[in-house]
């Protein structure tokens, strides 16, 4: 498994942006995505944006437009820039890597989870 430290949350009004950092520490097991989760109080933690290996991202229809998902394979890196957030938006973000280890098994590692908090 490998380490994901996220940083770049924050307090902005609606309108706003905020650029999310998700850096995986160097691991010999291969990543084969990483993505963004986010999770308010009271619901379930949802799929905000992941990017594959060697495929285009996945948005969910909510941020769609608005935020953009790019990855560094690398540098084992991923970035979430979120543009024009909305006070829906705020929640816990969480950096997400699905990792392959030997014989093909893939287990998911999260980060600590960063803030987003937007303000009408």
């Amino acid at each position: 498994q490998v380490q994901l430290v996220e940083s770049g949350g924050g307090l902005v009004q609606a309108g706003g942006s905020l650029r999310l950092s998700c850096a995986a520490s160097r691991s010999i097991f291969n990543i084969d995505s990483m993505g963004w989760y986010r999770q308010a109080p009271g619901k379930q933690r949802e799929l905000v944006a992941v990017v594959p290996s060697g495929v285009r991202p996945n948005y969910a229809d909510s941020v769609k437009g608005r935020f953009t998902i790019c990855r560094d394979i690398a540098k084992n890196t991923v970035y979430l820039q979120m543009d024009s957030l909305k006070p829906e938006d705020t929640a816990v973000y969480y950096c997400n890597a699905l990792v392959e280890l030997y014989g093909g098994t893939r287990v998911s590692s999260w980060g600590q989870g960063t803030q987003v908090t937007v303000s009408s």
